[in-house]
């Protein structure tokens, strides 16, 4: 059972996930710092580095954002060549082009952009320039991406890509159709304000927190959405008639003093998820220790002793583990590299079904994910797509009592 909370005040809009009463994401947006992933902008080229194979783009920011030769697709190439170009025999200082935010500026990083659009709707992705069909591997009936495909390939025009989201599996052509003339509109009303701009300036932005959830999140199986403000609410339910009109019921307005998220125990769920030591059900437990580029998660038995042997109490652990770090990853929406120090086991079939677990739990994950196997010492190695800063970074601080291994929870 999947439910949605959306909390709102003045400055800041918070989503919640939960599914079967457990929290799984977490999202925050603040008046004056929306996202800023997958807005378009008209940049010039300021500088480029042939021995980065990359560009920096002004496109109005603070700082100039980076661009890679590989999310570079030149005008001048009818396609991408077999061997990588060097960047300064596509781009040069002065250029103008449109770009794509694709990754936050983190650190004292720049955005990073890309020119491979793509423009996310209620049932498809639209890229204007990718000539290629894709569909979710979460829609895993071959008979139901047969069918997909087909319906793609009618309604694209020559030169189109598409992607059909995990939502689109059973939809109808027309509803399809329907969504890609809204995104077709979209980019051609890109193209017009870029002809009519000067560099740099922004072209397009993308939904605000509420419409992305809806549009992202809200399925069939979802039970209920429930949003603590009015004009929320009615945006919700405005996307959801266009869109899906039969999930409008699903839409609650939450009106008691008590806070949404006090109420349905999200608080109290966010403040233990972000311990740095996190307890299993079993006894065991985790050590959680997260850099800006590396993460490495600690398993131990902790109080769980087990009833039959050593190896047995040892799986048992691990199993919990993983289930709770495919939570967890999601919930912290760690990017980056992941190391995960499992409790040495010496069957190879309990290491094979701890993969299996964790990759049964990574496929609930809207992230990217990649679980790469075990290294030589044992250790499991897995990556996870970066492209927004940590969103508990807005509500929790560093605790100076501790030097920085707890939280502390700031409104």
């Amino acid at each position: 059972m999947k439910q949605l909370f959306i909390h709102c005040s003045h400055n800041v809009t918070q989503s919640a996930l939960l599914e079967d009463g457990r929290l799984t994401e977490f999202s925050v947006e603040r008046m004056e710092g929306t996202s800023l992933i997958g807005n378009l902008y008209k940049g010039r080229v300021v500088n480029v580095l042939p021995g980065m194979q990359a560009a920096f783009v002004d496109i109005g920011l603070s700082k100039n954002a980076f661009l890679y030769v590989d999310d570079v697709l030149h005008p001048h190439l009818d396609k991408q060549p077999k061997e990588k170009p060097i960047i300064s025999e596509l781009l040069k200082p002065g250029d103008e082009l449109l770009v794509q935010i694709m990754k936050e500026p983190l650190g004292g990083k720049g955005a990073r952009v890309t020119t491979h659009f793509s423009i996310p709707g209620r049932w498809l992705v639209y890229m204007p320039e990718a000539d290629y069909i894709g569909i979710s591997k979460k829609i895993e009936q071959e008979s139901e991406r047969g069918r997909l495909k087909a319906l793609a390939e009618a309604i694209r025009q020559e030169g189109e890509g598409v992607i059909l989201r995990t939502n689109a599996e059973g939809e109808s052509q027309a509803a399809l159709q329907e969504d890609l003339l809204a995104l077709r509109r979209s980019w051609q009303s890109i193209l017009r304000r870029s002809s009519q701009s000067e560099a740099p300036a922004e072209l397009h932005r993308d939904s605000r927190l509420v419409e992305r959830m809806v549009r992202d999140v809200i399925t069939p199986d979802t039970e209920q959405l429930i949003i603590d403000d009015e004009a929320s609410l009615q945006e919700a339910v405005e996307y959801l008639r266009h869109t899906a009109p039969a999930l409008v019921g699903k839409v609650q307005l939450y009106s008691e003093t008590k806070p949404l998220f006090d109420k349905f125990g999200i608080k109290e769920q966010l403040d233990k998820a972000l311990q740095p030591r996190i307890w299993l059900p079993s006894g065991g437990y985790l050590v959680w220790e997260q850099t800006e580029a590396l993460t490495v998660i600690d398993v131990n038995t902790g109080k769980y002793t087990g009833s039959i042997d050593l190896e047995e109490t040892v799986f048992r652990t691990n199993m919990e583990a993983a289930h709770e770090v495919a939570i967890l990853l999601r919930l912290r929406d760690v990017g980056g590299i992941i190391i995960i120090d499992f409790i040495d086991m010496e069957t190879e079939e309990h290491r094979q079904q701890i993969v299996q677990q964790l990759e049964t739990r990574m496929k609930r994950d809207r992230t990217k994910c990649q679980i790469v196997g075990w290294t030589r010492l044992g250790l499991m190695e897995m990556t996870r797509k970066k492209a927004r800063d940590n969103a508990m970074n807005y509500f929790y601080e560093t605790c100076a009592s501790c030097k920085g291994r707890g939280k502390i929870y700031i409104r």
